[in-house]
């Protein structure tokens, strides 16, 4: 699943006359950047949340020949990050999904990082498996780190440290059951990595290259410097 429905109110004003997704680094769309690393990664069909400027998004995502694509209508309300899985859940059948953020653009210098981040997915004990970026591999991302990990993959809040090692990147693989019985609400995904991680159920994965936060007009402007000059690795 791509979640593509945000309003991008950061990104104004490029997002005054277009959705978020479709705000370009290099000349591409970061919607299609996505879909690309997903088609690279072997997905066939993806599940595309649209909301502000829905025809728009629509119309572009569709005219794609590579993948498969199926609209989930957050156009009457944004649902955010989970409660956008939730209303698409009859979607995305029972086998574990990757979900993605569009406002992400990285590197694979080691190879498809979606590929190996389903390659050590155990669905009998990681209900969600995050994708994770090392801090001093970021570009556009200001915090101080989310999570520690430690050998196993295991993941811990950063809680009150001054500084976590792990930014969470915005790619991830869940087993789509854990969220049947959550209400049909907004609600951020957050909720439940807060509870699993608690209970030791929720893992990472190192991204093993460069990741780009696209949020904003300045992040947009370092993302297209580097991805011009890195485009041998992407």
């Amino acid at each position: 699943m791509v979640l593509a429905a945000g309003l991008g109110t950061r990104m104004k004003p490029l997002t005054d006359d277009r959705p978020k997704a479709l705000v370009t680094v290099n000349g591409r769309a970061l919607v299609d950047h996505v879909l690309d690393r997903l088609v690279a990664a072997g997905v066939k069909r993806a599940v595309v949340n649209v909301h502000a400027f829905a025809d728009m998004l629509e119309a572009h995502v569709r005219r794609r020949t590579d993948i498969e694509i199926v609209i989930s209508d957050e156009r009457p309300l944004l649902m955010e990050t989970g409660g956008g899985i939730r209303q698409a859940r009859p979607l995305l059948g029972d086998d574990p999904i990757v979900v993605c953020n569009i406002d992400s653009v990285w590197e694979e210098p080691h190879g498809s990082a979606i590929a190996r981040l389903a390659a050590g997915y155990d669905r009998s004990r990681m209900p969600f498996r995050l994708m994770l970026a090392s801090l001093d591999q970021c570009l556009g991302f200001d915090g101080a780190g989310d999570f520690f990990m430690d050998d196993a993959g295991q993941l811990s809040f950063r809680g009150d440290a001054e500084h976590a090692p792990w930014a969470y990147m915005g790619a991830y693989i869940m087993e789509p059951a854990i969220i049947d019985n959550e209400p049909l609400e907004p609600f951020s995904m957050t909720r439940l990595w807060r509870q699993l991680a608690a209970d030791g159920r929720l893992f990472g994965a190192p991204l093993g290259g460069y990741w780009m936060h696209v949020g904003d007009p300045r992040a947009r402007a370092e993302a297209e410097t580097r991805v011009a000059a890195a485009a041998p690795n992407l």
